[in-house]
C-alpha cells in the first residue's frame, strides 16, 4: 500500500521567511496529501538519503544557520499514515520537537500547531532554507515528474543537494 506523503505546501513555505513570522507562515497551510504518481522506490531511497545525512542538518540547527527548520515525521493513525513537516524545531537527546505544520488531509489524531517530538533514527526528512534555496526536503525529488514542468523546474532549481 502506498504511504500518503504530505508534502509541498510546507516543504516550500518557509522561503523567505524571516523567522520572526515562520511560525504564523508555516502554521497556516493546507494539506496537499498526494497519494499517487511517485515512485515508492524512490521515495524510499530519499528518506533513506535524509536518515544517512541528517547530522548535517542537525549542525545547521545548531549553528542557526538558515531561515527555517524542519523535520518530516510520519504519523500514524491506525492503518493510515501521513507524513507531515514539523517546523520550529530544536533538538536534544537525539530527538527532535516541534509543531505540525500543515492541517491533516488523511490521518485524525493530530492538528496544526500541535506539539510533536520524534527520534532522530525516526524521520523521513529534514529541510532547511536559505534565501529561497532549499537544502535538504530529499522527499520532494521522487514527486516532482508528477508536476507541471515549469512548476518542477523553478523548484529543483532552488533544492541544494
Amino acid at each position: 500500500m502506498k504511504a500518503h506523503i504530505l508534502i509541498l505546501t510546507a516543504a516550500v513555505l518557509g522561503l523567505g521567511c524571516s523567522k520572526e513570522n515562520e511560525r504564523q507562515s508555516n502554521l497556516s497551510a493546507k494539506p496537499e496529501t498526494l497519494v499517487e504518481s511517485y515512485d515508492e522506490q524512490q521515495m524510499d531511497k530519499a528518506i533513506s538519503i535524509a536518515r544517512n545525512r541528517v547530522d548535517e542538518f542537525i549542525k545547521a540547527l545548531a549553528e542557526n544557520d538558515a531561515d527555517s527548520f524542519s523535520v518530516k515525521a510520519p504519523i500514524h493513525n491506525g492503518d493510515q499514515t501521513e507524513h507531515f513537516w514539523i517546523v520550529n524545531v530544536t533538538y536534544e537527546n537525539e530527538t527532535f520537537s516541534g509543531r505540525i505544520g500543515n492541517d491533516p488531509g488523511i490521518v485524525k489524531n493530530v492538528k496544526a500547531g500541535q506539539a510533536w517530538k520524534i527520534k532522530k533514527d525516526e524521520i523521513s526528512d529534514w529541510m532547511y532554507t536559505k534565501g529561497d534555496r532549499i537544502h535538504g526536503g530529499f522527499t520532494i525529488d521522487p514527486l516532482l515528474d508528477s508536476y507541471p514542468k515549469e512548476e518542477a523546474d523553478a523548484l529543483r532549481s532552488k533544492l541544494v543537494r
